[in-house]
Formats: C-alpha cells, structure tokens, sequence
C-alpha cells in the first residue's frame, strides 16, 4: 500500500442488498468473475461486504446493523479499504464486519446459526496492524477450510480491541482447531497466546457475544 492509499478517511456509510436462490446466485457469481476477468480485474473468489454497527439506546442490535459497501475484486477491495477509518479512530462500542455476499454479521442469520467465532483480543495500540493482516488473509482466501469461514468482525471497546473469525459449524471439531491454527499462522501470533471459541447458539443463551466463552489456547 503506497502512502496516498495509506490515508485515513471517514467511512461513508453506502446501504445495498441482494437475494435470489442458490442457483441463481451460482449462476450470477460465474457471470460476475467472467466480467471482471473480462475487464482485466483480479476478481475475488467471493463477493464480499463490509458493516458496520454502532449501538443505539432504544433500537434492536439488528436494526443498527448497516452494510457499507460491496466489492468484488481485489482493485474494489482497496478502492473500499482505503476509505475506512482505522481501528484507533473509531467510536467505542463499534463493530466493523466483513462477511461473504448474503451473510449479515448476526448470530441468527442462516449461515451463522450452527456455528460459533474464534475470539483474539489485542491491547489497542496494536489491533490495527492484526485487523489488517485478517482482513487480507480472509479477501485473499487464505484461512484453511475457507469455505467454512462466514466473516470476520472487530470490536471496539474501552481498553482492548476484539477480533473475531466466524465460521458454519461449531460441531466440526476438527475444521474449529484447523481454523484455530490457521488464524495464528496468518497473524503469526506466539503458540501461547490464548484464543477462545463460542458457538452463536451459546451466545443466544446467554445474551453475550464473549462471556462464557470455550478457551482453546
């Protein structure tokens, strides 16, 4: 990233939508990389999207839940990364999300329900640079079983930042610890340091997005 995209701007909130069934959608993806190929684009191998939710006294989580902007190749990604503000400078009690076309950042959304989140917590003077390496690692496809990876999400709080990588299936425990590994290869953060695991449906139980949750290491 050279110093002119380096630059922090506001995020522009920009709201848009979609739907259609599985066939269509498959049939639309082809159309969509045969396009961008076409165009001399680098496209991605998944449509993707960016949130952003920030909690309002007397409306539903699900409400202040918005969509930013979509992207499908990696020139969009950065023409969209290098609009958002950066961790440091957003408000507290904010979420940004990045999530595969047609999943929103909620627990009981379709694709979210059965699964759960590996949960990384970082001091903030440093969640930026960790924010950054999973944002590239999940555009870019790296993470293993990939497929099985819906989005992830950072938290802004008061006194740390909160990073979380949600996936399909928090019953596959050989996908979770897989996932697990693969997290800390790409943030190549030290094999002590602790992750936690918390299925959605927990989450629903207890009201919390992170009490409770499963330590790993």
């Amino acid at each position: 990233m050279d110093a002119t995209e380096k630059k922090e701007l506001e995020t522009i909130p920009s709201v848009a939508g979609g739907g259609g069934t599985e066939s269509e959608h498959d049939e639309k993806e082809s159309e969509r990389y045969a396009r961008d190929l076409k165009a001399g684009l680098h496209p991605l191998k998944n449509k993707l999207a960016f949130w952003y939710t920030l909690r309002t006294p007397g409306v539903s989580y699900e409400d202040n839940v918005k969509k930013l902007v979509e992207f499908t190749t990696v020139e969009g990604f950065w023409v969209c990364y290098c609009h958002l503000a950066r961790p440091v400078s957003l408000p507290i009690h904010m979420d940004l999300s990045l999530f595969k076309e047609g999943i929103r950042p909620l627990w009981e959304d379709p694709a979210n329900s059965n699964g759960g989140k590996w949960i990384i917590r970082f001091k903030k003077v440093i969640s930026g640079r960790f924010w950054e390496d999973l944002v590239l690692a999940f555009v870019g496809d790296q993470f293993e079983f990939g497929e099985d990876v819906c989005g992830i999400v950072l938290t802004v709080r008061y006194n740390e930042d909160i990073l979380c990588v949600w996936n399909r299936n928090s019953s596959d425990q050989q996908v979770i610890m897989a996932l697990k590994d693969s997290i800390k290869r790409h943030l190549k953060l030290p094999n002590g340091y602790i992750m936690e695991y918390k299925p959605h449906g927990a989450s629903l139980r207890d009201n919390s997005s992170y009490r409770n949750a499963w330590i790993r290491g």
